[in-house]
């Protein structure tokens, strides 16, 4: 009696589990179609367009004079906003996480800005502040210091849009970490540049690195508020979002998609480097 009440129950659990599975991978098609339409169709279509002209010509396209400077250009902004916004990053999650102030909300909050206001918004600050109608244009001018339609703006431009990441990924983790650990290194005698590169960094290195790739994938792709900024100076002020712009608005589509294949590559390496340090972020 027992063993058919059992088989019963089996089949009823296994009938009414039928739906849900049903259901879970209908969801599962619906994800994976809209994943298929809205990103890799368009990968497929960067690197189909980018090559349908025959290598040489994707590689000219490279390698042409504007494009390189445009490549050269992306680099050295990356190169300056990522070290800025590690060093800015750390010391912020440091000083949220690890002491209480007046006015931590407030800090937090003006850490969120970039999030919340649109990248063109930000380009159009940047104007009013260091153009030559702006509130600090005449001092520049005077002192012939160019900032607005140079690299020091679009460098500006590109730190505000970024320095959320790194500060925004390692907060919760040191928040997580509490204390403990630091006073018991200064306890026993540590000052605060051991406590930090013995104790604090070790627990914090992956977190930091899944930031510092954010960071950096915004950084090479960034376009709004560099276009606000950049003045669109081919040869100078163009970064590859922009030359892209420009490529595409004078109908030379396979130098455009050539050159938009390189931030297509940053974006799959991006994902490769962020599943890894996910993977290791939860192993650790």
């Amino acid at each position: 009696m027992m063993v058919r009440e059992t088989t019963l129950h089996v089949k009823n659990v296994k009938a009414n589990s039928e739906p849900g599975l049903i259901i879970k991978w209908l969801l599962i098609t619906i994800a994976l179609g809209f994943l298929g339409i809205f990103i890799l169709v368009p990968l497929i279509a960067v690197f189909t367009e980018g090559l349908n002209k025959g290598i040489q010509l994707y590689f000219a396209s490279l390698t042409e004079p504007d494009a390189l400077s445009a490549i050269k250009l992306t680099l050295i902004t990356a190169v300056i906003t990522i070290p800025a916004n590690t060093i800015f990053g750390v010391i912020a999650a440091w000083v949220i996480a690890k002491f209480d102030f007046r006015g931590k909300n407030i800090l937090i909050t003006l850490i969120d800005i970039p999030f919340a206001v649109s990248p063109v918004i930000a380009g159009l600050v940047f104007v009013l502040l260091f153009g030559s109608q702006g509130v600090l244009g005449p001092f520049l001018e005077a002192n012939n210091i160019k900032i607005i339609f140079g690299v020091p703006g679009i460098i500006l431009a590109t730190i505000f849009v970024t320095f959320p990441f790194v500060v925004r990924e390692l907060l919760p983790i040191m928040q997580e970490q509490g204390t403990e650990e630091e006073q018991a290194a200064i306890t026993l005698g540590a000052n605060g540049w051991q406590m930090f590169f013995r104790v604090t960094l070790p627990n914090i290195k992956w977190g930091l690195m899944y930031g510092v790739i954010l960071c950096n994938a915004r950084a090479m792709g960034e376009f709004g508020a560099v276009s606000v900024v950049s003045g669109h100076i081919r040869g100078l002020t163009n970064t590859i979002p922009l030359h892209v712009e420009i490529l595409y608005n004078e109908y030379n589509f396979t130098a455009a998609f050539a050159v938009a294949s390189l931030l297509a590559l940053l974006a799959l390496l991006t994902l490769i480097l962020k599943s890894f340090v996910e993977w290791k972020t939860n192993k650790h």
